[in-house]
């Protein structure tokens, strides 16, 4: 016997607009997972930080799109498998994206997010590596006193004992 439930699992807000997942239609998105990963940037604070750390040389006031807006819209669309600028010609307009950023209207075009990877350079690299080391020694009790970057991708227990082997 089939088992239908009419739950409906609630999100919080975004502006205005009330986000909830139900299984009685509606509009209805493939993208959905993409509130899970608001979620999940939210609590970790990860593109908060990274967009912390990057300098932006826009002028502000001429701006319609915040750096960190824009970082988590290229962001979540490569989570949710567009990895191509083009595609973010249909995505700006996808409210589950625009919920999943934060906004309830329009997001960046694609000539935005083109403009935003063409100025990553070394400096945004540092950054990046620095957010992501600060996040993961602040998941710890305590930092640890030594870290060992084993850049080996093989699991050869052979590795290193070749003499003979």
């Amino acid at each position: 016997m089939t088992n239908r439930t009419s739950s409906i699992v609630e999100f919080p807000r975004c502006s205005r607009r009330r986000v909830e997942a139900s299984f009685a239609g509606g509009d209805i998105t493939s993208d959905g997972g993409v509130l899970l990963l608001r979620q999940a940037a939210g609590r970790s604070g990860l593109l908060r930080r990274v967009a912390a750390l990057i300098e932006d040389p826009r002028r502000v006031a001429s701006c319609d799109h915040s750096l960190r807006s824009v970082l988590e819209q290229r962001v979540f669309a490569l989570a949710l498998g567009y990895e191509d600028l083009n595609d973010h010609e249909t995505l700006r307009r996808d409210v589950a994206l625009q919920t999943g950023v934060g906004r309830d209207r329009t997001l960046a075009h694609p000539s935005t997010l083109c403009r935003l990877e063409r100025r990553a350079d070394r400096s945004w690299a540092w950054a990046v590596h620095r957010a992501l080391f600060e996040h993961f020694v602040a998941s710890m009790a305590a930092p640890p006193d030594e870290i060992v970057l084993d850049f080996d991708n093989t699991d050869d227990l052979v590795h290193g004992h070749q003499v003979g082997r």
